[in-house]
């Protein structure tokens, strides 16, 4: 079992939504128009070992696993972490779909993303050091219900890939510090 399988979501109106965003809009631009560094943000996750390879992830009041299926030398008791990868790209595509839709007045009734990744396991495994450990390729696929015109679905879908932070996360390079320290 995942904790997707008891976590319950919120059922939210389109009015409910709309109310949401535009509120957390005016809030941002409020306390970043009184104060610029407002807007820079430090996001801390932590995880330690579990299992055989396996992480328990913790993000504020928030717990998941994080593990790889058997024949990675996983138990398989939770999505792979390139699987989240893909998650964290869906899921922030998702909020700003919503959040530029509000801001742009495009109805946007229902959502869904769907990501698949390419990704050559051989420098993962050591036997070609000369293949990326990465992924090669992401495809995403988003499938908009509602009443506006191809037109628009475009606009909006330009705004997204221009301000969605995870997109540019896997888009772009972004410096990584690694330090590690004997317990």
């Amino acid at each position: 079992m995942t904790l997707a399988d008891t976590t319950v979501v919120p059922e939210s109106t389109a009015a409910d939504r709309a109310i949401r965003l535009a509120e957390a809009g005016a809030a941002w631009g409020e306390r970043i128009a009184a104060d610029p560094r407002s807007a820079q943000l430090t996001y801390r996750v932590s995880g330690e070992g579990s299992g055989s390879v396996a992480t328990v992830v913790r993000a504020g009041k928030h717990r998941f696993i994080v593990d790889e299926p058997a024949a990675l030398a996983g138990d398989d008791v939770g999505a792979s972490p390139v699987e989240y990868a893909l998650g964290a790209l869906i899921s922030c595509q998702v909020v700003v779909y919503r959040l530029y839709a509000q801001a742009l007045g495009i109805q946007v009734d229902d959502i869904r993303v769907e990501a698949e990744g390419d990704l050559d396991a051989r420098k993962l495994f050591g036997i070609d050091e000369s293949v990326r450990p990465g992924f090669t390729g992401v495809r995403l696929h988003v499938t908009i219900d509602g009443p506006e015109t191809e037109q628009r679905y475009a606009e909006l879908k330009a705004a997204v890939d221009e301000h969605c932070p995870v997109l540019d996360l896997f888009a772009n390079p972004t410096p990584i510090a690694v330090e590690v320290s004997k317990a």
